[in-house]
């Protein structure tokens, strides 16, 4: 069984929040284990979330859960192997519920120090 590698040490940045109103719908929320919280993003062409973690870490499956009627599309991950350049290491396309979802299960044996969530159909996130 896998385990996170989300840990209180784990920087996190995201494209936007709502109305810029952090207190209420700010990335703290995307991880606290509640619910009733969640990130909202304003509204773009594209949304990203980035996690930067302490140490470099493998990652071997995604869990994504959206809020019913707002998932995107499509979506991909791109990593960040420390002194290279991002590369996208999969696309996935979720399903428009509030259900966890795992959206796919990795095989790749590098150790990645950032990972980037994009949602959209876009060439790059900046």
């Amino acid at each position: 069984m896998a385990s996170s590698i989300i840990c209180s040490e784990t920087q996190s940045r995201v494209s936007s929040v709502i109305n810029r109103d952090v207190k209420q719908y700010g990335k703290k929320y995307m991880f606290d284990s509640n619910e009733e919280t969640c990130w909202n993003s304003d509204q773009g062409e594209f949304q990203w979330v980035t996690l930067e973690f302490p140490q470099s870490v493998r990652v071997s499956e995604l869990k994504v859960q959206f809020q019913g009627g707002f998932s995107s599309k499509t979506c991909r991950l791109e990593g960040y192997v420390k002194d290279g350049d991002f590369t996208v290491i999969s696309h996935f396309y979720p399903e428009d519920n509030n259900a966890l979802q795992i959206s796919f299960i990795l095989t790749i044996q590098q150790r990645l120090k950032e990972i980037t969530l994009v949602s959209g159909d876009i060439s790059s996130k900046n």
